[in-house]
């Protein structure tokens, strides 16, 4: 982001990260729990899996609503029970080898459409983001049956439903050089930097800023007294250099392009209330 002020980009992390709806399981229903991972536990663990789910097909849920519906829910099913194999040999200790269904991961959830999600959404559309993340470890006898109902929620009520893992921004950084530096001290200078920020010159053996943008603040320079009063580090306090890593549930296209829309709901709201408070009439007072 180019010539904005600082508390706009500010403003865009902020929203990314609180204000940017997701689908997240919200309900456990524990219907059998004999592995060693207490309920609690095993719930708040399920609610933190990133579900991939569109949110703008949702509706929020009311304090009022009390079943699920088609409109603001998404229901998974889980039911993963460990048994012996019957042709183990006791020469291994590989549960792999020894067990079925020792491990419970996101493979094991089933979507059930409600009401009429069949033919709203196909098949691939709704699932956990990713299919291998471990849930619990299980041995012959324990088991685990649960139904999971996932809701509409902002990140700045729970983390589980913050779309993004990271939303982070940085200034660019400007380096300038005072002088030429050749020779030996342009290696130097290089090996002050990351790899990429300073280049030399094949022909000439002069340094040059090859790439300021993979600077990573360091300051190394400053400590040569042959190279730092011939080189100035800045920043360009108006570019912002953003890092955003999604959690899966949406593309981080889609997550700026809401966010940006969450900014503008925001300005219009403001300035409603400005022009009502400007529209009051003025009170006479009473003698």
């Amino acid at each position: 982001m180019v010539h904005i002020d600082c508390s706009v980009a500010n403003a865009f992390r902020r929203i990314l990260l609180s204000e940017v709806p997701t689908m997240a399981i919200d309900r456990v229903c524990i219907l059998n729990n004999t592995s060693l991972i207490q309920d609690e536990v095993l719930a708040h663990r399920i609610g933190l899996i990133p579900i991939k789910a569109d949110p703008r097909m949702f509706e929020y849920r009311s304090a009022d609503d009390t079943e699920p519906t088609e409109h603001d829910s998404i229901q998974f099913n889980l039911k993963v029970k460990c048994t012996r194999k019957s042709d183990s040999s006791g020469e291994t200790s590989d549960p792999d080898h020894l067990y079925n269904n020792h491990k419970v991961t996101t493979a094991d959830f089933k979507w059930k459409p409600l009401g009429n999600q069949a033919n709203m959404f196909k098949k691939g559309d709704i699932h956990p983001v990713h299919n291998d993340i471990l849930i619990a470890k299980l041995r012959p006898g324990q088991e685990i049956d649960l139904q999971m109902y996932c809701f509409k929620g902002l990140g700045k009520t729970h983390a589980k439903f913050s779309p993004v893992a990271t939303a982070t921004y940085r200034l660019l950084p400007d380096i300038s050089l005072l002088e030429p530096i050749k020779g030996e001290l342009a290696k130097m200078l290089k090996k002050c930097f990351a790899n990429g920020v300073i280049g030399i010159n094949d022909q000439t053996g002069e340094a040059y800023v090859k790439d300021a943008r993979r600077d990573n603040c360091s300051r190394e320079v400053l400590r040569h007294e042959d190279l730092k009063n011939h080189v100035q580090l800045s920043r360009i306090r108006d570019h912002f250099i953003f890092n955003v890593e999604s959690t899966g549930c949406l593309p981080v296209y889609d997550l700026i392009c809401q966010a940006i829309e969450v900014l503008m709901t925001k300005c219009k709201k403001f300035i409603d209330i400005l022009d009502n408070v400007d529209n009051e009439p003025e009170d006479d007072d009473d003698e």
